[in-house]
Order: C-alpha cells, then structure tokens, then sequence
C-alpha cells in the first residue's frame, strides 16, 4: 500500500498545474485538496485490479495504471470538495484540516472540482491506456458514467432528497451504489482495463467484486460515524444524526450494520476466489476496508 500511495502522491504532484503559474489561487487551492491527504483508496484498487486482470503482478504495466489511478483520485478530490460545500452538506473538516472553502472560499471550491474533473479526462485523452483505441474510449466512458448524474451526482442527488427520510435498505443500497460504489467500481474497471491479459467473465467477476467491497465502504464508513471521533476520522463525525440523513446504522442499527459489512467482505472474497492468481492485493483490499478503523 504504501509503495502505491507513494507513487500515486508523486504521479499527482507532477499531473496538479504548478501554484506558481495563474490563475495561482485556483491552482494552490486543487494542490490543497489533493495532495498529502487521504487513504487513496480508489488508486489502490486500480493498481490491484490491474495486478489481478493480468494474471500476475509482472504483466501489469504500472505507468498505465498510474495515469488511470490519478484519474480516478481527481474525480473523488472533487467530489470531497463539492460535498462539503454549504450547498450542500455543509461540513469545514476534510482530512484533518479545513474544507476547501473554508480555506479558500466557495467560489474557489466549486472551480477546483470544475477543474480537477477536467484533468481527470485530460489525463485518460492524453496518455495510452491501452493497445486497443476501442478499450481507451470505454475507459473514458467509464469514469464519464461513474461520475454523472447515473452514478456519482446522481447519488448525491437522491442523499439531498433523503435528508429527514427512514429510507428502506434496499433503497439506501441503491443511493450508495451510486454515490460511493461508481467511483470504487470505475477504479477497478479502469485498473482491469490497462492490463493486455483479459480473459472472458473476468470484468463481469471484478465487477462484482467492486460493488460488494464500494457497499462495504459506505457501511464502514456510518459506522465509523457513529463510533470514532473526528480526529481519528479526520473528518466530522455524527453530522449524519444530526442532519437526520438516512445511514445503514440508522436504518439496521450498529451490531447488524457491522455484520452486513463483513457479509459484504465475504461475498467479495468468494468472487475473488474464482479469478486465477494474481486477485491478493485485491483480496487485501477487501479487509483494509472492512476492517479499518479510520
């Protein structure tokens, strides 16, 4: 993990426009937010998928599945960024220190997630990704869905509509299927993609692995909202409660929402037992998520 935080860190240091050059406000601002923060996540996944699709670590081409983790990482620094807006769910905590528009102002934050959408793309037009063009044009419509308004935006559409609502669980599975599933999924999707090596069933299977381990992400993370505080999180913690916003732990309570996410880690983990080698990082993956603490 901490070799591809590292990698991913360095590869984002270089892609982020300098601060130095204008409009520097703006640039300072989307240096702010991305770098030296966050558990990287998303990126991870890639790299593993990639590790898996290719059947064994050596066949993975990691300058491809660098640009496709970067990609990915922009899209959720931007979506970090946008979610803490007043607009909308109205936090001043991001990774232990304040909100970008907080530190900057709103004006600032809304065109550094304009931006760092854009670079994301850039970055997926810019860079081969894979031999096969085709392949390309899927990834770049991958992340394209994985962010709008049938993934991503649409999630955080239905969270805003549900605020003061007992949603059911099957409807709360549906809003984090889109808002944090899409994004942990194209992580995977384009990880898989930069790999030569794709044999038939095998994107249906990570797939399936993606969406299990994306609900498990939500589950852990309402329940690290009830039960952690903010300086382990870094982050505010119960501003769900006290929002009245519908969580797993509000709608299963915390001893049953606990056993969905290892549930939710025993499913990935069996789909994972059906990929031949090269699925351990992505194994791994699985219990940092459920299991982790922060």
């Amino acid at each position: 993990m901490a070799k591809v935080q590292a990698r991913v860190e360095a590869a984002l240091e270089r892609f982020l426009p300098p601060a130095g050059i204008a409009p520097q406000r703006l640039h300072e601002a989307m240096r702010y937010v991305v770098l030296g923060g966050g558990k990287r996540i998303r990126p991870l996944l890639a790299f593993a998928a990639g590790e898996a699709s290719a059947g064994e670590p050596a066949r993975a081409d990691p300058a491809r599945l660098e640009i496709a983790a970067c990609a990915v990482e922009c899209i959720h620094a931007y979506s970090l960024v946008h979610d803490d807006l007043p607009c909308m769910d109205d936090d001043v905590l991001r990774r232990g220190k304040p909100a970008c528009h907080v530190e900057f102002d709103e004006a600032t934050a809304l065109l550094v997630g304009d931006s760092l959408q854009g670079l994301a793309f850039q970055l997926l037009a810019e860079h081969r990704l894979s031999d096969d063009p085709a392949v390309q044009i899927e990834m770049v419509k991958i992340l394209a869905l994985a962010c709008g308004s049938r993934g991503m935006a649409g999630g955080q559409a239905i969270d805003l509509a549900s605020v003061g609502r007992a949603l059911s669980v099957p409807e709360l599975e549906y809003m984090h299927i889109h808002k944090t599933g899409a994004l942990i999924r194209a992580s995977v999707a384009l990880g898989a993609r930069c790999s030569s090596a794709l044999e038939p069933g095998q994107l249906a299977r990570l797939d399936h692995y993606a969406k299990c381990v994306g609900l498990a992400f939500q589950v852990v993370d309402d329940v690290l909202d009830q039960e952690s505080s903010t300086a382990t999180l870094g982050k505010t913690v119960g501003k769900d409660a006290a929002n009245n916003k519908p969580t797993y732990v509000s709608a299963l309570g915390l001893a049953r929402a606990k056993a969905l996410a290892e549930e939710l880690r025993e499913e990935a983990q069996a789909v994972l037992s059906e990929l031949r080698g090269g699925a351990r990082r992505l194994a791994e993956l699985a219990d940092f998520i459920v299991l982790r603490k922060f």
